[in-house]
């Protein structure tokens, strides 16, 4: 029988509506981040690192792309012949069939994937979060402490609390309180969705709710746990995370990057992050182009002006082009003269000449004001924006636009310009 100490589950299938434009195609954690990595890289990377090599990916949103740079797992040398990273989707079963309905209802429907390693302890990761971790510290802590449940939990600002899972503990780490997402909060202890279960508890508790409507860790099996008596302990984390689940927080963990002393430092060889790269030419810098504070992908050509952004693999920025505040993601074309503030450009677009992104005054967009806010103007994959239109702050657009689609040749603040047919 093949044993292994602890394996990891990765949820990796959620929507990621928050963002908007730049999930309708893609499924969040392949979302494109800091110039040459997906967000999935960072918690597949600290698998990696921190000695876990057996790793279940549970997919369902949109997975093609995400599949396809996870490949069996090379990057991150979990190309293994006994473990290593496997794709977990729903499946057909001859009964009960269903999609996952919620993040404990996605790991019971593959118990036979992790009973086939036997593990002494189960690791739940989420596949949208930014951060470093090393699991073998958090792994010896819930040894220490005899525990059946370790949630890591990070301190928060009291009035952030809310958004949060948060937990009351007492002198000893021990979890005496769970609260999901509290009006009132009695703790700034938030969870971090990253769980260690003893396999035992875990598997208990999955079998006893499996029949729990969208059975969910922090509604359901961390309370389930709670309330039958077993031991919950809060594993404190004080490093960097960053949950980049809205456009203005995957804007500023990217902008956060460039920093002259960024709090996410990228560059440590001791503690590497590993992506699936493509085999491109290196960077071309023209005499004439200026760049400050930035991040420049293999493959980009630069003639014009790049300040503080993050710029993917081949990108091309256009003579006279200005770039300031902004992301740009793979292969994206920047005409001549466009001048781009704040704006966040998906992969394989197109923006034509003489183009302005992020004029105008800041109002809230129309259709979803708590989604396209923060300022910034949000570009879908695969869009094309003709030469000479401008665009205005908290706007989306997706899709082969014209210069039709701009009356005046303007996209007012807070429109949304949707051609593609996907819900923005």
């Amino acid at each position: 029988m093949i044993k292994k100490e602890m394996i990891a589950m990765l949820l990796a299938g959620g929507q990621g509506s928050r963002l908007g434009v730049l999930t309708s195609k893609v499924a969040k954690p392949a979302v494109a981040f800091g110039g040459k990595y997906r967000i999935i890289d960072f918690p597949l990377s600290n698998c990696i690192n921190s000695g876990v090599d057996t790793v279940g990916v549970l997919t369902q949103y949109q997975p093609l792309r995400l599949n396809t740079h996870i490949g069996i797992g090379i990057p991150w040398d979990l190309d293994k012949n006994v473990g290593g990273v496997s794709i977990l989707p729903p499946y057909e079963k001859s009964s009960n069939s269903d999609w996952y309905t919620g993040t404990a209802n996605a790991i019971y429907q593959n118990l036979d994937f992790m009973e086939l390693y036997n593990p002494e302890y189960v690791l739940i990761l989420s596949g949208d979060h930014i951060y470093k971790m090393a699991y073998e510290v958090m792994l010896e802590f819930h040894k220490a402490n005899n525990a059946d449940v370790s949630i890591a939990v990070m301190p928060v600002p009291m009035e952030e609390a809310s958004r949060f899972g948060v937990v009351v503990t007492d002198d000893n780490n021990r979890i005496t309180e769970f609260q999901e997402k509290p009006e009132h909060p009695k703790s700034n202890l938030a969870s971090m969705g990253i769980y260690i279960f003893s396999w035992k508890a875990l598997k208990e508790a999955l079998v006893t709710l499996k029949d729990q409507s969208n059975c969910d860790f922090g509604k359901h099996i961390i309370p389930y746990c709670h309330e039958k008596g077993e031991k919950l302990v809060a594993y404190e984390y004080n490093g960097y995370w960053k949950d980049v689940g809205t456009l203005g927080s995957y804007w500023e963990a990217n902008m956060e990057l460039i920093d002259i002393i960024p709090e996410f430092n990228l560059y440590e060889e001791f503690w590497k992050v590993y992506t699936n790269n493509e085999i491109i030419p290196p960077q071309y810098v023209a005499e004439d182009a200026v760049i400050d504070k930035c991040i420049i992908g293999d493959g980009s050509e630069i003639y014009g002006e790049v300040h503080n952004s993050v710029i993917g693999a081949g990108v091309t920025v256009g003579k006279g082009a200005v770039v300031r505040d902004s992301i740009i993601m793979r292969g994206v074309h920047i005409g001549e003269n466009v001048v781009m503030n704040r704006a966040i450009v998906a992969e394989n677009t197109e923006i034509g000449k003489g183009v302005v992104l992020g004029e105008g005054e800041n109002v809230p967009n129309k259709e979803k004001p708590h989604v396209y806010s923060f300022g910034l103007v949000t570009i879908g994959e695969n869009t094309v924006i003709p030469d000479g239109v401008k665009i205005g702050k908290n706007t989306a657009v997706s899709g082969k636009t014209t210069a039709e689609d701009y009356p005046g040749g303007i996209l007012e603040s807070g429109e949304t310009l949707n051609k593609a047919g996907e819900v923005l």
